[in-house]
């Protein structure tokens, strides 16, 4: 049966920045988004992904092509998408890549590059769109998590320890923005069946591990984050910042 979600009306004619917007939950997010009437601009490397995806679209919405490691292109891709959609009013940090690597052949050169790619964006993601913000009165910015880390997963260390770090990114910038009413919060993914998960990790032994590991029985489908997403985006969520909002179908 097809579930039937909320409609935020809030959100109708929001202008909406989400990083990795092309595929898997960044899709999903970038969909929710502009069915609620929001204006949505969003930066991804896959350009044949992004247009595609905003192709399918209804209203007015963006795409700007962007490798997230080089802080510069992050920001001119902003600044390309406010000229065309408006200042963002959301920003959702979603952007991340969970390659599975072994510690022991770990270098400083891949260390870096992981948190450049999991990490380094978030912040001057929400350092680019906050002047904004505070000029509009407030906004909502919504971080990626991961409930690897949490549940001690391993495999993959460079990426949990990026993860971990998003929380004390979340809770110092909601202390430094909250005066101004800008939220900042955590949306805490578990184990999403996302087409890439998939394609390389989903095996019927893991997938019945995972599920065994949570409370509900069900495997998480990428279109509950974006509903978690848009809650923390609308004026619903008036009142909460500097938190985790956990869709991992009680695994922790």
């Amino acid at each position: 049966m097809t579930p039937k979600f909320a409609n935020y009306p809030s959100l109708r004619s929001k202008t909406v920045f989400v990083t990795g917007g092309a595929s898997g939950i960044g899709a999903e997010i970038v969909t929710a988004f502009a069915n609620q009437g929001a204006k949505v601009g969003f930066v991804d490397m896959d350009i044949t992904g992004s247009e595609a995806l905003l192709a399918e679209l209804n209203g007015t919405h963006g795409f700007a092509p962007c490798d997230l490691r080089d802080i510069d292109a992050l920001k001119g891709a902003f600044a390309d998408l406010a000229q065309k959609l408006g200042p963002a009013e959301v920003l959702v940090n979603n952007a991340a890549r969970d390659d599975r690597h072994d510690w022991r052949d770990v270098t400083p050169e891949y260390w870096d590059e992981r948190q450049n790619n999991n990490l380094r964006h978030m912040f001057f993601a929400i350092q680019a769109v906050a002047d904004g913000m505070i000029a509009a009165g407030g906004g909502s910015i919504i971080n990626m998590g991961s409930n690897s880390w949490w549940e001690a997963g391993g495999g993959f260390p460079a990426y949990t320890t990026a993860k971990a770090a998003v929380h004390g990114l979340t809770r110092t910038m909601a202390r430094d923005l909250g005066d101004h009413r800008i939220r900042v919060n955590t949306v805490v993914p578990g184990w999403i069946m996302t087409e890439r998960q998939k394609q390389l990790w989903v095996t019927p032994e893991t997938l019945a591990k995972q599920i065994n590991r949570q409370c509900l029985p069900d495997a998480i489908d990428p279109v509950y984050v974006a509903r978690m997403v848009l809650f923390l985006a609308s004026n619903d969520s008036a009142a909460c910042s500097a938190q985790n909002f956990m869709v991992e179908g009680g695994s922790i």
